[in-house]
């Protein structure tokens, strides 16, 4: 393994800084795993995951949730009705997930993908939500990366 300069912290999900938080409703339970892009659901209080382009309100907590509605690990996925952390703000190194398919290096700026995943951006044309802070090879199954947050 490479050393890029930030370790990916062992079961967090923010290796750096200090995002804004927010505690929103889970409203649909699928693909929500801690360090996914989500965003608005049905109501201002609500959360669903986001999708490819689109508008993120922030990234899905981990160790800043109330431990009663926290799940095992950062590898396990949040339940319908848990009151989530949202973390927000930029300036801060988060663990996200890129998506399968994806080949990026340190400097790539990155975009929302399906499944609150994140996949290489086009600064003017795309959204760009993140820089990643390392290199990763996701070509043939998604992979956790470290990014600096711009949202």
């Amino acid at each position: 393994m490479t050393y890029t300069g930030v370790m990916k912290p062992a079961n967090k999900i923010v290796a750096g800084g200090s995002p804004l938080t927010q505690e929103l409703k889970v409203e649909t339970a699928t693909s929500m795993y801690p360090g996914r892009l989500v965003k608005r659901g049905t109501n201002d209080d609500d959360m669903v995951m986001n999708t490819a382009g689109g508008p993120a309100l922030g990234w899905l907590g981990y160790e800043q949730t109330n431990p009663v509605f926290m799940p095992t690990d950062v590898d396990t996925i949040y339940v319908q009705d848990d009151m989530a952390a949202v973390l927000y703000g930029g300036g801060f190194l988060i663990v996200g997930s890129l998506a399968s398919g994806q080949n990026v290096v340190k400097g790539t700026r990155l975009k929302a993908a399906a499944d609150g995943e994140l996949a290489a951006g086009i600064v003017g044309t795309d959204e760009i939500v993140a820089i990643a802070e390392e290199s990763v090879d996701a070509s043939s199954a998604a992979a956790d990366i470290v990014v600096l947050s711009l949202i």
